[in-house]
């Protein structure tokens, strides 16, 4: 019998590159050959740094139109018009040429923020599946928003007292809810986006969802929508962390991040701390804090005495400040006491963090990937949400799966809110002494390995997504 063939198709973001290419190897490994495909410049980046890739594999690139990458102050709308027009010409060209050279694709799966990819599948007659890359919570609630509750929301998100309870979801206030629900929201893009891809999906009959999530973390949420068929097949995270089938399988086959640090002296460091004793805090490779919570930042750490490991990232433009010099501006003021207790890193290699026994406790901004990663490896969050979806996976960490607490906004300096030092110390010093949330963390990761191995329910769903394919 022939293997199928599937064409996966990423939006190119650290984000939602990782978890595709995690779901592209698990694929290879069920008999199934993966063309993976993102923009041209992410492609470029991820040849510099992938390590083994596994036969069944292969690499494919569409344009997005910034073929020398997205830069700061770039306009995002534009960008995003781009990706569709650009794109959809460049990724029909790839697959027309791909099936001239006798590939032919059983299926295409693509991830979230491409709805355009269905039009050129439809094109070229090539059957979609959509790969939610966010939590099964999160495509229910943009659901619920464009089937009867939108209005509701809009009228009432801006005030602090309003929650809603919609079925297969715990109560969610306003500050649950995503952020592109915000009127004020800077990407109004992003909310016609998942309107199209829910439009797609009522256009069909009981579609299939693959979701980045897994059947005990979010049953409930996972069957709310009697339309959609919401499949757990996460979590999509490296082998050695998880399932443990393939130890080599140690990181996400390419970080798009500059400034990588050596992981020998990191990890070193790690090692000659007691378990459980570091506090870790990064915030993805998105987010970005300003000056002055930096400051309350690293004076709470600094108050708890506690050893921490802290990911500053270099931005477009350090590098060339640190040769003019010119860098006071940035500069933290108590860097020197904060090299004497922590460490501070440009980079790391996340998985590998926080599965170190040291680790005692995660300050996350609660992106999906973040948020999953810290289940999978026992670790208890001090939960620091930013935008889009992370507001509410803040939410279900601190109120549903109870690993972790939500620090809150309790300043306001120039257009900023800002979480000030004592909430940031009252929250560490409440995760680090919690034996709960210890212990509901380490659940989770039983749990989380228990549904990736052979036989669990991702797996099985995973297999069953294949095995339907291969009828194609």
């Amino acid at each position: 019998m022939v293997k199928p063939h599937i064409l996966l198709v990423t939006f190119p973001a650290q984000g939602h590159i990782n978890p595709a290419l995690q779901l592209a190897k698990r694929l290879v490994s069920l008999g199934v050959q993966v063309t993976f495909v993102t923009s041209e410049f992410a492609i470029r980046r991820m040849n510099k740094t992938t390590s083994v890739v596994p036969e069944g594999l292969s690499f494919g690139s569409y344009s997005d139109g910034y073929d020398d990458g997205f830069k700061p102050g770039d306009d995002v709308h534009h960008y995003m018009a781009e990706i569709r027009r650009v794109g959809s010409q460049t990724l029909t060209e790839f697959v027309v040429a791909s099936t001239e050279q006798g590939n032919h694709y059983s299926c295409i799966v693509y991830s979230i923020l491409l709805p355009w990819v269905e039009k050129v599948a439809a094109s070229v007659n090539i059957p979609t599946t959509l790969l939610w890359n966010q939590t099964a919570t999160m495509l229910d609630i943009y659901y619920y928003y464009f089937n009867g509750y939108g209005d509701v929301i809009k009228n009432s998100i801006n005030e602090p007292s309003f929650s809603l309870k919609l079925q297969g979801l715990p109560e969610l206030a306003s500050r649950d809810l995503p952020s592109f629900f915000l009127p004020s929201t800077p990407y109004s893009f992003a909310l016609p986006l998942f309107q199209e891809q829910m439009e797609i999906l009522d256009q069909k009959s009981h579609p299939r969802v693959l979701v980045n999530t897994f059947d005990a973390l979010e049953s409930d949420a996972l069957k709310a929508i009697d339309k959609y068929n919401l499949v757990g097949i996460g979590p999509l995270i490296p082998s050695a962390f998880l399932d443990r089938k393939d130890p080599s399988d140690t990181c996400f086959g390419g970080d798009l991040i500059k400034g990588a640090t050596n992981s020998k002296e990191y990890m070193e460091w790690l090692d000659s701390k007691p378990e459980s004793s570091v506090i870790y805090v990064s915030f993805g490779s998105i987010s970005v804090l300003s000056k002055p919570q930096m400051e309350e930042m690293a004076r709470g750490l600094l108050r708890t005495g506690r050893p921490f490991l802290w990911v500053i990232r270099e931005r477009e433009g350090d590098q060339k400040k640190k040769e003019g010099g010119d860098d006071d501006d940035d500069q933290l003021s108590c860097v020197k006491e904060l090299e004497e207790q922590g460490k501070i890193v440009t980079w790391c290699s996340q998985v590998e963090v926080l599965s170190h026994k040291s680790l005692g406790c995660f300050v996350t901004h609660c992106g999906w990937n973040s948020t999953l990663e810290s289940l999978c490896s026992g670790v208890p969050v001090v939960a620091f949400p930013q935008w889009t979806d992370q507001t509410t996976n803040a939410k279900m960490v601190e109120h549903v799966w109870k690993t972790g607490v939500r620090a809150n906004f309790n300043k306001q300096e120039e257009d900023h809110h800002i979480v000030d030092e004592d909430e940031i110390y009252k929250c560490l010093e409440l995760v680090m002494g919690s034996k709960e949330m210890t212990s509901n963390a380490k659940n989770w990761m039983e749990l989380a390995r228990e549904a990736a191995n052979e036989g669990g329910s991702s797996h099985k769903n995973l297999k069953d997504f294949v095995d339907e394919i291969s009828n194609f």
